[in-house]
């Protein structure tokens, strides 16, 4: 008799002690007799809203509850890899409940998802609030005003997730845009500019960004539009990262290939961008001088022209807030300058081709070079007018990094031969490599233009214009 009471006890302390111990199974037993004497109400936080438009509020809840020790105790966790690759952060699974104390209430989350569809896609979520009902009427509006605060502070000290957001055409169940995390590393530190670019670009971006009250005052959408204009290759698409990574802002790549309904499907692709986001649009002169120059219009042509006349419209001024838009175009020939006007573009930026001064910006952040014996050569070359992309000369240093000799003979062997050295004299491709390495620089130029094509990218000499300007409008 006393084996088997002493055997049924060792049960009932196993089964007390499952899981976390003892104390687990005393805060399940407080639960549940919470849930027989106490009223409680429930507040769903949706991370889509009726109109299929992200929920900036589920957002800021996600941040703030991933933010709370508490996390630790839930049942069940996940461990990923935070936006440094270096960091493993708790990450709350599905259906699992997180407590939370504010002004002596006791408050749970319930982290609810939605099965996904068939093709596994559109599976979205949503926090659960339980509250008492009398803590409710008593803490409620300073609880989530609470919740905006510790989310605007994380935000702002760069701890939110950027994510790059991409149109999907008409996505199923209703969903417009796909979307997966922004890792892009580029900065305006890394990118090749003059550095009074640099810095008036830097200081106009923050002037921005405490500018919600002076655009309040001056009437006006909380918005800022660039033009970025210039050959391919040029540092278009590195400087939209950079400013994303300069703002801690998302990006949405509006592909107007994808914009199926015209001016009203591309309205409703625009509503669903949210504050605190660049919204991207490239190699716009493709659509606009299409539409210009021929009299039946592709769909994707008009609707780059319905793109610029809504920057000054109505609907620009409702979903435009805290929001920068860029345009990229190779160039602005061609384009009537009313598309370009003040109130639809702020800024423009011109990206020229490389000049000695970025070159030089190159050869110091591929290379780790600052002075070099060859760069006077360098810069005699492009004074005479031929030039490469930014991103050709980068390709070169990068294939040649172990050398920095050889990187920059291998650019000069690569401007030199097409069109001349500007004095009267041809050299063949040959003769050039054998004047500047040896036949080692030419290895490395040939490869390049096997997989670059360079030698039809140089027609002759071109003419190589002045550094980035910026110019506002």
């Amino acid at each position: 008799m006393i084996i088997l009471i002493l055997i049924i006890l060792l049960f009932l302390i196993r089964v007390m002690l499952f899981k976390t111990g003892l104390i687990h199974s005393t805060k399940k037993l407080q639960q549940t007799l919470q849930e027989i004497f106490y009223v409680h109400q429930y507040l769903k936080v949706p991370e889509l809203n009726e109109s299929m438009q992200p929920n900036p509020l589920y957002r800021k809840v996600f941040l703030y509850l991933h933010s709370l020790p508490s996390i630790e105790d839930s049942d069940f966790t996940n461990l990923v890899t935070g936006t440094n690759q270096n960091d493993i952060v708790l990450c709350l699974d599905a259906n699992q409940l997180i407590e939370d104390h504010f002004l002596g209430a006791t408050l749970y989350w319930f982290n609810q998802k939605t099965e996904p569809n068939r093709n596994n896609e559109n599976r979205t979520g949503s926090f659960l609030l339980k509250i008492r009902k009398n803590d409710k009427r008593r803490i409620l509006g300073a609880y989530l005003r609470h919740i905006h605060d510790v989310a605007g502070d994380m935000e702002s000290n760069g701890k939110r997730e950027l994510r790059l957001f991409v149109n999907a055409g008409d996505g199923e169940g209703g969903v417009r845009w796909r979307s997966v995390p922004f890792t892009h590393p580029s900065t305006f530190e890394t990118i090749a500019m003059g550095e009074d670019l640099r810095s008036k670009v830097k200081s106009d971006l923050e002037l921005f960004l405490r500018g919600k009250k002076y655009y309040r005052k001056l009437g006006r959408a909380w918005r800022r539009s660039f033009l970025l204009y210039g050959p391919s290759g040029t540092g278009k698409s590195s400087f939209v990262a950079a400013m994303a990574n300069f703002l801690g802002y998302d990006v949405y790549d509006v592909d107007l290939e994808n914009v199926r309904g015209g001016d009203s499907d591309l309205k409703l692709l625009l509503l669903e961008t949210t504050p605190k986001s660049i919204v991207v649009v490239e190699d716009l002169d493709k659509f606009v001088v299409a539409a210009t120059t021929e009299s039946s219009l592709p769909a994707a042509s008009a609707t780059g022209i319905q793109m610029l006349n809504i920057m000054d419209g109505i609907l620009s001024a409702c979903c435009g807030e805290e929001r920068v838009m860029v345009f990229t175009m190779n160039s602005k020939d061609g384009v009537d300058p009313d598309l370009l006007r003040p109130g639809r573009v702020d800024v423009h930026i011109h990206f020229p081709t490389c000049d000695f001064t970025s070159f030089k910006e190159l050869a110091s952040s591929h290379l780790g070079v600052k002075e070099h014996k060859l760069f006077p050569r360098v810069e005699e070359i492009l004074a005479r007018g031929v030039s490469l992309s930014p991103a050709e000369v980068g390709e070169l240093m990068i294939a040649n990094r172990g050398s920095p000799s050889r990187a920059i003979k291998s650019v000069i062997g690569a401007l030199r031969p097409d069109g001349g050295d500007g004095i009267g004299r041809r050299e063949s491709a040959d003769d050039d490599c054998d004047d500047v390495d040896g036949g080692d620089g030419c290895n490395a130029v040939k490869d390049f233009r096997k997989l670059y094509g360079l030698f039809k990218l140089r027609n002759g000499k071109r003419s190589r214009p002045s550094n980035n300007t910026l110019v506002h409008d």
